[in-house]
């Protein structure tokens, strides 16, 4: 697998994962669903993405040994860093492996923080 698929519907990026990525991945599209319920689904750069208001939220994708969480933001990441200790985290992403998801209530809060930040939450 390439280090990045490359898609044009979320659908068909997780269709082409292993079977433990897109579960994983799976989890983590609900859970940024549950906490931005107004946002829609979109790609950006090539990858499964959130918009809200005109502007992009989150994304998702996998690699060829993990699973990343795209918040586009350093200052979300830095701000957030005590709970993300146990994460390889850098420039605005969170990288886990496919067998360890995260958490819901991370995910919740990562989001509602992105949210506050584009000024949408």
């Amino acid at each position: 697998m390439t280090a990045r698929l490359k898609a044009a519907s979320t659908d068909a990026y997780l269709a082409a994962l292993p079977l433990d990525q897109r579960a994983a991945l799976e989890q983590l599209r609900a859970a940024i669903k549950a906490a931005a319920p107004k946002a829609e689904e979109c790609v950006s750069y090539g990858m499964p993405a959130f918009r809200l208001g005109g502007r992009v939220l989150v994304g998702f994708g996998a690699a060829a040994k993990h699973c990343a969480f795209y918040l586009w933001s350093d200052s979300t990441v830095a701000a957030h860093a005590e709970l993300l200790a146990g994460y390889d985290t850098s420039k605005g992403t969170v990288r886990f492996p496919a067998d360890q998801p995260l958490p819901v209530a991370l995910v919740r809060k990562l989001v509602k923080a992105r949210m506050d930040e584009n000024g949408g939450g």
